[in-house]
């Protein structure tokens, strides 16, 4: 048996719950991003794929009875997740303005 443990994943079809999906949904929609507790708690993130692709490595290399732990190398506060989107949707809100009224609407 390999075993592999992993870092909070994000990516595309993420569960709409989750930290970076609910946000995004939110503050598209203009609710609320509510933060639990101070924000200060620090999580490691990895994208989907590049655990996918770990995955892959482990199978195909990986010896039978190791544990394998894949980090994304990538740890932020949550707050500090959340300012980085919202900056994120604000310059892509800002594009679209641009875009709106260079076409003329």
């Amino acid at each position: 048996m390999l075993t592999t443990n992993c870092s909070n994943n994000y990516g595309p079809y993420q569960f709409p719950e989750k930290l970076i999906t609910l946000r995004i949904l939110n503050a598209l929609n203009g609710k609320p991003l509510p933060i639990y507790g101070d924000g200060k708690h620090i999580r490691d993130w990895l994208y989907v794929k590049d655990h996918c692709e770990e995955i892959r490595k482990v199978l195909s290399e990986g010896k039978v009875g190791e544990t394998y732990n894949d980090g994304g190398w990538n740890e932020k506060a949550n707050l500090d997740v959340v300012k980085t989107l919202c900056s994120i949707l604000d310059e892509l809100k800002a594009k679209v303005n641009v875009f709106r009224k260079a076409i003329g609407i």
